[in-house]
């Protein structure tokens, strides 16, 4: 944003992110979506519980969020703002491509992820983002997500 304009962000509550998600619980891993700016960039926000079913199996005795999740996150963050920016709920967003995962300390019951997600190239109903996984303000995991909008009724 250009110095001097008073841009108000917006914000996705739950119910919000579900009109452009197919997601639901227990695959649905996005709580809320702050500073949304456009389909540019975003912050989702995941507040992770102990109750969560991947708990009981990894690892049961020390619980330790899913690797593979924290990625299907940030996803969820990028797809949720470019069906929005589109406002085309009847539209499903498909994850396509991740690149340069990169995984660096564990997240687990009781800590709250900040997926920021920053838009990097778009090219018709195809968009490119840089994505960081942040628990209090340390990088838990980054990676680089392509995600391609399709209308419902072309799948």
């Amino acid at each position: 944003m250009s110095e001097g304009t008073n841009a108000t962000l917006e914000t996705m509550e739950l119910l919000d992110i579900m009109k452009f998600l197919p997601h639901r619980y227990p695959f649905l891993l996005v709580d809320r979506i702050i500073d949304i700016d456009g389909d540019d960039r975003a912050v989702g926000i995941k507040n992770v519980t102990a109750n969560e079913p991947h708990f009981v199996g990894h690892f049961p005795t020390m619980p330790i969020m899913p690797g593979v999740l924290l990625v299907e996150g940030m996803a969820q963050t990028a797809g949720a703002i470019c069906a929005h920016k589109a406002d085309e709920s009847d539209n499903l967003v498909y994850f396509m491509t991740i690149d340069n995962a990169r995984f660096r300390k564990p997240v687990v019951p009781g800590d709250q992820v900040r997926f920021h997600v920053v838009k990097q190239k778009q090219r018709r109903r195809i968009w490119k983002f840089h994505c960081e996984a942040l628990v209090d303000g340390q990088m838990v995991a980054e990676a680089d997500i392509g995600a391609m909008m399709v209308r419902k009724d072309e799948e």
